[in-house]
């Protein structure tokens, strides 16, 4: 894994070299401030690293996918504001969150800021042929809308009192799956890849993306919250339907401060050793391994490669991070 966190650090390195390239801060300089609020906060852009990799495991050069790489992760640190001003989130990344600082309406503008720049940036990259682009403009469309689709799926199960897993699983396809499948396969369609290997890297994508979120699901309740950026069990007090809480509620396990938005710390505590003797924690744990085996399998498609290797790694890294 060392090699790995180098690797990503080398990409994160060339795409935070980019962004300041295409998104510089200038009129109004507090809009645009407050679009790299987050961008800058840091992170490890693993959803534009991800399409950096799928690019030289098809044989591309990753430097002609830069811009598409930023505008990967533009539009996830969109979904991000917009996500906090929904959550009422008072910090993200360990600092205030965008609506805090400038308040709703001009982080609501950031974020459409970020979206808008995304396909623009998007264009500047070079693609084989004009259809090659016009194909990659369309699947990011497409997967933008996908992850609104996802996130009111997500706000929607807070007011019911059931959710199912086949629910919860379409939920997190789209508001966290789809936008690492794109990113994989616009790194593949932008170096001139076989359709077959585009589509085994989306496949790839979207399915370790998931396993992504489940796992983060599970450091909501496990991480310190020095570790989150944020106090930890978040998601119980907001009422989130997660896997963890589905796989409870349907065992008969009560946690009575689910929804509670003022829980104290020791109250979250006592629900996370539930949580724990239910077996719900590793229950979550256990699917989001077969779904990184199910994406991994998608890679045979691939030839071999470091790149490959690497694209592995990267997907282990989804349910073993600690953070």
């Amino acid at each position: 894994m060392v090699i790995l966190d180098d690797e990503l650090k080398a990409r994160a390195s060339m795409i935070s070299e980019a962004i300041e390239d295409h998104l510089p801060v200038v009129h109004p300089r507090e809009l645009y401030a407050a679009g790299r609020h987050l961008v800058d906060a840091g992170g490890k852009r693993l959803r534009p690293s991800m399409l950096l990799m799928a690019a030289e495991a098809v044989g591309g050069d990753p430097k002609v996918v830069v811009p598409a790489a930023v505008s990967i992760e533009l539009v996830h640190n969109f979904t991000l504001i917009h996500d906090d001003i929904m959550d009422n989130a008072e910090t993200r990344r360990g600092r205030p969150s965008v609506h805090v600082k400038w308040d709703e309406a001009g982080a609501i503008l950031a974020g459409d800021t970020l979206y808008s720049k995304a396909f623009e940036i998007l264009t500047a990259a070079e693609a084989p042929a004009p259809q090659d682009m016009v194909a990659s403009v369309k699947m990011l469309a497409r997967t933008c809308a996908y992850i609104c689709e996802g996130q009111w799926l997500d706000m929607e199960f807070e007011r019911r009192d059931r959710v199912t897993e086949a629910e919860y699983l379409e939920m997190i396809e789209k508001k966290t799956g789809v936008l690492y499948g794109a990113a994989a396969w616009m790194g593949a369609r932008l170096s001139g890849a076989p359709e077959k290997q585009a589509e085994g890297l989306e496949r790839f994508g979207r399915l370790v993306g998931m396993a992504f979120q489940i796992q983060d699901d599970v450091l909501d309740l496990t991480a310190p919250a020095k570790v989150l950026g944020k106090p930890r069990g978040g998601d119980l007090a907001e009422g989130k339907k997660t896997l963890i809480m589905i796989h409870a509620m349907a065992g008969g396990a009560e946690i009575e401060i689910f929804g509670k938005r003022n829980a104290t710390g020791k109250e979250v505590e006592s629900a996370l050793e539930a949580l724990r003797a239910s077996g719900s924690i590793d229950y979550a744990r256990s699917r989001a391994i077969s779904l990184v085996e199910e994406g991994k399998e998608a890679l045979a498609v691939l030839p071999d490669s470091d790149a490959k290797h690497l694209l592995l790694e990267l997907a282990d890294y989804m349910i073993s991070r600690s953070y």
